[in-house]
């Protein structure tokens, strides 16, 4: 019988800014607690995003107590605390791809450092627990409520699956490269394109939909620097239609703490039609 561990845990509290890994999580109605509950926006209030501006890899998220720090990974010295309890300016109506849903913008000092920092004028809003955005119902039982994430609550990515693109790759990348927030260990490459329902601990995970991969996957996290791999030769391999399929897009149902080293427990399979 095989067996499926959990081996990372990240969570994105500024969408599009630095990673947190972490050894034990809390799973709440949104996703991971504090996973893209702050992001950046335009002078439109639309999100913005390493797709656009890669510099955005080189800011550094740490979370604290009372707070998220947040540095340059070159320029140190650069950094600024984000309080929890946030210093709201007004509530205003912000764009993640075709949603609208509303947040709260911070003190505009904060989108004066990452301004200066990023070089693109931009603001830092957060979501409070009033503000509901709800998972695409065509992939979701209609309930689901999701934070400042492209689209879904969670990303999972097993470790072969990894393994299988490096080995095809002359210059193997990291996984932090796809931005996942569960990876797992065990099984074939790509098992988790095989799975319906899983459970980790007392939360029940359901796959709902493979995840289209794009140039973000292309920057180098700890460089900024954009190339062409591994989209290149992803594409190679993982092309169904016009997409570039990596990895599972995942509801859940129920709330709890997990950590690393906990199994997955396999519970529905796909039927191949």
């Amino acid at each position: 019988m095989q067996k499926f561990i959990l081996s990372e845990i990240n969570i994105y509290p500024i969408k599009s800014l630095g990673g947190i890994i972490l050894k034990t999580a809390m799973v709440e109605k949104r996703g991971l607690r504090l996973d893209r509950r702050w992001m950046l926006v335009d002078d439109e209030n639309k999100f913005i995003s390493q797709r656009e501006y890669p510099q955005m890899a080189l800011i550094k998220v740490e979370a604290g107590v009372n707070g998220l720090k947040v540095s340059h990974k070159k320029y140190f010295g650069e950094s600024i605390f984000i309080p929890f309890n946030n210093h709201t300016v007004e509530e205003i109506e912000v764009k993640i791809w075709n949603d609208v849903c509303l947040a709260q913008l911070l003190n505009k000092n904060y989108g004066s450092w990452f301004s200066k920092i990023l070089g693109i004028k931009c603001n830092l809003v957060f979501m409070p627990d009033g503000s509901i955005r709800k998972v695409d119902t065509k992939y979701s039982n209609g309930n689901e409520i999701v934070s400042f994430a492209d689209a879904y609550p969670f990303l999972l990515i097993g470790q072969s699956s990894l393994d299988e693109l490096n080995s095809k790759l002359s210059a193997p990348v990291p996984m932090n490269r796809f931005r996942p927030n569960l990876v797992f260990t065990g099984g074939n490459a790509f098992v988790e394109d095989k799975w319906k329902k899983f459970k980790i601990g007392d939360v029940e995970f359901e796959c709902v939909k493979p995840c289209a991969r794009c140039t973000i996957t292309t920057v180098n996290q700890d460089t900024a620097e954009m190339k062409k791999e591994p989209l290149a030769t992803l594409s190679k391999f993982r092309k169904f239609g016009n997409k570039v399929l990596f990895g599972q897009n995942l509801i859940h149902k129920g709330e709890g703490v997990i950590k690393i080293g906990d199994e997955l427990t396999i519970l529905e399979e796909k039927i191949d039609i």
